[in-house]
């Protein structure tokens, strides 16, 4: 699975940090010392959820579950163990209970899982949808692919929201680094 970094492996680690720029959640319960992350697709993600469950096995607490939402929504998910590793992350990813974007190192997995989680193809580019996130954290992450990939970005207003869109001059560039690790079953967001 790759290098281990703590108790977590680099895949893991990869892997949580994607889905945190994504859909993923890390908590810490009241009373608790670590937090769990939880992982949350809709069923028609199964796949999805189950490859990552695979990946982070070593730290699951029990196997996907199919749970009914609100309205017809049907989701799939499971939790984490408690980790001090997830606490370090939680530390860096959450002020005030809101997800924020520290500075961060992407590496392609983690651009890729935060593509699976929350990308899509329009036309001829890709947008990454950070609407959740404030204008100084989808800031830093235009400069950081900016930076380390020389990918061109820019925040494209979506209804009342912004969200990242690629440039179409960096569209092939940001497909051809995250498409290796994109899984069978995700490969239509590519288009």
């Amino acid at each position: 699975m790759g290098n281990t970094v703590g108790s977590l492996t680099q895949v893991q680690k990869s892997i949580i940090i994607g889905s945190l720029l994504g859909d993923g959640y890390l908590r810490i319960m009241p009373g608790r010392k670590d937090a769990f992350l939880e992982i949350n697709h809709s069923i028609s993600e199964k796949d999805y959820v189950d490859w990552k469950y695979r990946k982070l096995r070593s730290i699951v607490k029990s196997s996907p579950k199919q749970r009914n939402g609100k309205g017809v929504r049907v989701a799939y998910r499971f939790f984490t163990r408690q980790n001090p590793e997830l606490t370090k992350l939680h530390s860096r990813f959450y002020s005030d209970r809101i997800k924020i974007i520290p500075n961060i190192k992407f590496n392609p997995l983690i651009l890729a899982i935060w593509f699976m989680d929350d990308g899509n193809k329009t036309y001829k580019t890709y947008y990454l949808n950070t609407q959740r996130f404030d204008h100084l954290s989808q800031k830093k992450l235009i400069q950081a692919l900016k930076k380390q990939y020389g990918i061109d970005s820019t925040l494209n207003r979506d209804k009342k929201y912004y969200r990242i869109r690629i440039k179409q001059s960096s569209a092939r560039k940001f497909e051809k680094l995250i498409r290796v690790y994109v899984i069978p079953t995700m490969k239509y967001k590519l288009g």
